[in-house]
Order: structure tokens, then C-alpha cells, then sequence
């Protein structure tokens, strides 16, 4: 049991919310029980596919959770955390997650990860775009990837002369990366003039 509540960051007390021998139901301790039921099967049946030991290849607790009770990808709740309350509560929520989980491995915090949160809302909304990129510049002031994403969000708010700056700025970081180099030529000579 302390394996799982290791696995899930959690206390003891988390699913074992009833007195002992009370009978009151703990909703999370039959989560709990069928969670346990699905990693064994799941076991068996990387065990019978593979021809592997169970302990070659075992899947835990661990592997899904890893430190937080619910599993769910980083870029997901800040979506959910956007469209509820905005980007300055997105950006505090990263932030708060950042310090209580940064190298843990609970949370996808590479460089890539906000890149790609930003790039699907880029066209639609891309002064959120440009908020959630400010916001790796942050953590990743040398990110190539980071300055072409905003290069390419502030062409979707026809702000060309900024778009240019960002990926002149990615290409200083980067200067062999042929695909900003295009993307920087490219918007040269289609730049729109106010």
C-alpha cells in the first residue's frame, strides 16, 4: 500500500477516508481495487504478447501516475484551465505545477510542451498563444522552437515586422535551422505593409 500511495502522491488517508471497521463506503478504495485489477491484466497480456516475464516488462502504479493522483497530461489541464478561467490562470497554474513537480517526472516541462499548447490556438486566439510562449521564454530563453512559434503567431495577427523579429531572433539561436530560415525568407517577401 505504500508503494500506491507513493505512486500517487498521495497520503494514506486519500482512500482510506472511513473508520476501520465502520463500513462506510470509500468510493476511492474501489477505484483503487479496480486499478489494481487492470494493471494485472494489462501484465498478462504485455506478459503473453511478448513472451516476457511479468517482471520484464510489468506496468505499476508508477507508470501512470507518477507522483500525482490523477494522471492526465500537462498540456490537457491547462487547456481545461484556459477555456474555464484564461491564460493568466493557466500561466499561475504552470507556474504553481513547475515548482511543486518540476523533475519529478509528473509533468511533461520540456521546452516542446508549451510550444505545442500554444501552436492548435495560435490562429483563433493567438494573444493566448503568445501568452503561453512569453511564458516558456520564461523557463527556455534560448528556445529557437519557441521564438519561431511566436514568429508564426504574430503573423496570424498580421503583426509581420514582429513575426520577422521573432524568427530573426529564433535563426540568432539557431542559425543552421534551414526551416526558419525558409519560413523567415518566405514572410520577407509576402510581408504586408501598414
Amino acid at each position: 500500500m505504500q508503494a500506491i500511495a507513493q505512486a500517487l502522491g498521495v497520503p494514506c488517508e486519500y482512500c482510506h477516508t472511513a473508520q476501520r471497521g465502520v463500513g462506510e463506503p470509500e468510493p476511492k478504495k474501489d477505484i483503487a481495487r479496480a486499478m489494481m485489477a487492470m494493471t494485472r491484466e494489462i501484465n498478462a497480456r504485455v506478459a503473453s504478447a511478448t513472451g516476457k516475464s511479468a517482471e520484464a516488462t510489468a506496468v505499476e502504479c508508477a507508470t501512470c501516475h507518477r507522483g500525482v493522483a490523477i494522471p492526465r497530461p500537462l498540456h490537457r489541464i491547462l487547456q481545461e484551465t484556459i477555456a474555464a478561467r484564461g491564460v493568466d490562470a493557466a500561466i499561475e497554474q504552470y507556474k504553481d505545477l513547475h515548482a511543486r513537480y518540476f523533475g519529478a517526472s509528473a509533468y511533461d516541462f520540456s521546452e516542446a510542451a508549451l510550444v505545442a499548447l500554444a501552436q492548435p490556438i495560435a490562429s483563433g486566439k493567438p494573444d493566448q498563444a503568445i501568452a503561453m510562449l512569453k511564458l516558456n521564454l520564461e523557463f527556455y530563453p534560448k528556445s529557437a522552437q519557441t521564438y519561431a512559434a511566436l514568429g508564426y503567431t504574430y503573423t496570424r495577427k498580421l503583426d509581420d515586422s514582429t513575426a520577422i523579429a521573432m524568427l530573426e531572433k529564433a535563426l540568432e539561436i539557431e542559425p543552421g535551422n534551414g526551416v526558419i530560415q525558409g519560413q523567415l525568407e518566405q514572410l520577407k517577401m509576402y510581408q504586408r505593409r501598414k
